[in-house]
């Protein structure tokens, strides 16, 4: 890593336990692939989410967009972009909020990009 680069801020590892923790959130994330579960979650999104058995701390999560806290607590970030496009979120929200900074931050910090 280069000097001019921030280390991203604890950054959770995806692997068998966090699957295994993640696998409610991600079937239920990989649900929202087929429209008539799109329809449910816009109609009531906590009736959704329990209908896949998560706990409090995720449905939390998931119903605040909270996208680090989706990934620490084992949703796969493939999975959760599901949940992503249904408010639509833009992917670079995601990515600042996984790296615990703004928008405008990531894309400066990031992608060497500035807006304007």
């Amino acid at each position: 890593m280069s000097d001019d680069k921030t280390p991203l801020a604890d950054t959770p590892l995806f692997d068998r336990k966090a699957g295994i923790r993640g696998y409610k959130l991600n079937k239920m994330a990989m649900s929202l692939g087929e429209e008539p579960n799109r329809k449910a979650f816009l109609a009531d999104e906590e009736a959704f989410l329990d209908s896949y058995g998560l706990d409090a701390e995720t449905k939390a999560a998931v119903m605040v967009r909270d996208w680090h806290e989706m990934v620490r607590l084992g949703g796969n970030l493939f999975f959760i972009l599901k949940i992503s496009a249904i408010d639509p979120t833009p992917i670079i929200a995601i990515g600042a909020a996984q790296a615990g900074m703004s928008v405008e931050d990531f894309m400066i910090q990031r992608l060497g990009k500035r807006n304007g």
